[in-house]
């Protein structure tokens, strides 16, 4: 640990030197910070978890979601019911809501922003998860009629998602595509001040807030105001929390975690029920990736333990499946047929497809190089991940190139055609969900950026999505994994715990994780002074 604390201690020394002044006179804002930022604060054009963690803070949902990632509560709708055929969803909303800027909402501010986010004609790359609508409508101020064409098994949770927020249709018409950049009014606990990309998200308190879930404690904001602050160097980020810079992060590096558990005044704390997994996924329409024998070959090839343990410091978990254990619908028998680690194994199934090595040792077959180039996202872990791949890779004959990108522009590179593989990391609760959201062909190419188009897939999706019966819909998706594990798509790598490290100057922080937002509504937390 001689190493970490010199560099901590140094960029403490840094932190300090530069920000001093700020800290003298800070008794607010509470200062969180994170290694990303998101593309852009639209509830229904960005997929990233750094645009979620700030919106469900932004907006809210009709239901939201609770600590133990599966329970349905209360949000802007008080109770709803559900028709007994599964297609029809009757939500009586409260009364007492109030955008930031004091004007009351109504049914027909629900109901314009869940058309917005499921109609096709805006293009949303999560308009699916709303199901395949009917119709959405007002009956009176106070009801919303949720209407589909077929029943749909996850349909609350994804209600309860950034994606269905409630925003002010004045705001987004006055804003146009600049609404989540330049300007943003909806009624979460708090309100848009500005944001600076790369830098910093501010926020202040919506001054009308009373309605928050039933999940916390205090249905009121208590800060005043909050900044989200971009630090996308660790070592820096370690040392501003250590030296009380900033107040919150759940962007912790694992290495400096059991430090910062022995750390008088520093509270740090798991959130078991998370589910946030990495995995390498192939485009199966271009050339080497195409190869099945390929993809069979690198998932032999990769140690995935080895890069649990190294880039996690034994804080997560090795990921030996397509999803998680723990998931709903998880499929042992699929988790079964998943390639195990033996890079000798993966040689000679190269070998025997033809596969044969060439004069600078990566093979070659018809003219055409093992070779593949991997897009992501440049985070503290994914350089780390991809170069331990690179490594293994290379001794098997298989060369992988890796291009990583800043949060803000990667998402735009991961929409492209330009590349043959991709790292991602992302968070779900259902099979159901996790599937459909990447291998349905209608979400090509993104976030189906595998372009797995298969009529058999989209079938069976379909199947478990719309199933009433659950061992029909565990029987579906089960059916799913097993085609997808055998035809190797991904590369599961580690799933990876959410931990909240947060400083003596604040209480009331207790870690959530709904689609990555450590946080979620922020209520109940509180600055000492």
């Amino acid at each position: 640990m001689n190493r970490l604390t010199a560099l901590l201690l140094g960029s403490a020394a840094a932190v300090a030197a530069t920000a001093a002044p700020v800290c003298a006179q800070q008794k607010a804002p509470l200062s969180i910070l994170r290694v990303i930022d998101a593309d852009n604060y639209d509830p229904i054009r960005s997929t990233s978890t750094a645009a979620a963690e700030a919106l469900y803070m932004l907006a809210d949902t009709l239901v939201s979601v609770d600590f133990d990632m599966k329970t349905i509560k209360p949000g802007l709708a008080e109770s709803w019911t559900v028709s007994p055929d599964g297609t029809t969803y009757t939500f009586k909303l409260r009364t007492d809501v109030k955008f930031c800027d004091g004007r009351p909402m109504t049914a027909e501010d629900v109901v314009y922003s869940l058309k917005r986010w499921t109609d096709p004609a805006n293009k949303s790359p999560v308009s699916f998860r709303g199901g395949q609508v009917k119709d959405i409508r007002a009956e009176g101020d106070a009801t919303v009629v949720y209407e589909l064409k077929e029943p749909y098994s996850d349909l609350l949770f994804q209600i309860g998602l950034s994606f269905a927020s409630v925003v002010d249709k004045n705001a987004v018409e006055k804003l146009g595509a600049n609404f989540g950049v330049q300007g943003f009014n909806a009624t979460g606990p708090y309100c848009w001040v500005k944001w600076t990309p790369r830098q910093e998200l501010v926020m202040k308190k919506n001054p009308h807030y009373t309605w928050g879930p039933p999940i916390y404690k205090d249905p009121k904001p208590q800060i005043d105001e909050i900044v989200w602050k971009i630090i996308p160097e660790s070592n820096t980020l370690m040392a501003a929390i250590q030296a009380k810079q900033a107040d919150v992060t759940y962007y912790m590096p694992y290495i400096a975690l059991d430090t910062m558990q022995r750390m008088p005044g520093m509270q740090v704390q798991r959130q078991d029920n998370y589910i946030y997994d990495i995995f390498m996924g192939f485009k199966v329409d271009k050339p080497v990736a195409s190869e099945g024998v390929i993809r069979e070959a690198v998932n032999m090839a990769v140690n995935k333990d080895a890069i649990a343990k190294a880039i996690f410091f034994g804080k997560g978990q090795t990921l030996p499946a397509l999803l998680n254990a723990s998931v709903l619908d998880f499929d042992k028998d699929a988790a079964a047929k998943m390639p195990k680690y033996d890079p000798a194994a993966a040689a000679k199934l190269l070998d025997a497809a033809g596969w044969k090595a060439g004069a600078d040792g990566i093979r070659e077959k018809d003219g055409k190089k093992a070779s593949f180039t991997v897009y992501g996202i440049r985070n503290d872990v994914n350089p780390r991940i991809t170069e331990a791949m690179q490594a293994d890779l290379r001794k098997i004959g298989i060369d992988m190139k890796i291009q990583l990108w800043d949060a803000t522009v990667a998402w735009g590179k991961l929409a492209t055609q330009e590349f043959d593989a991709f790292v991602m990391a992302y968070p779900y609760v259902t099979a159901t969900e996790a599937l459909n959201l990447y291998f349905n062909s209608r979400q090509a190419p993104t976030p189906n950026r595998m372009n797995w188009k298969d009529p058999k897939t989209d079938e069976m999706l379909k199947a478990a999505a719309t199933a009433v019966d659950a061992d029909k819909r565990k029987q579906a998706i089960g059916a799913v994994q097993t085609q997808l594990t055998e035809a190797n798509v991904w590369v599961p790598l580690v799933s990876q715990p959410l931990w909240v490290v947060s400083g003596d100057r604040v209480e009331g922080v207790r870690a959530h994780g709904v689609y990555g937002a450590g946080l979620y509504k922020g209520l109940d937390i509180k600055l000492k002074r």
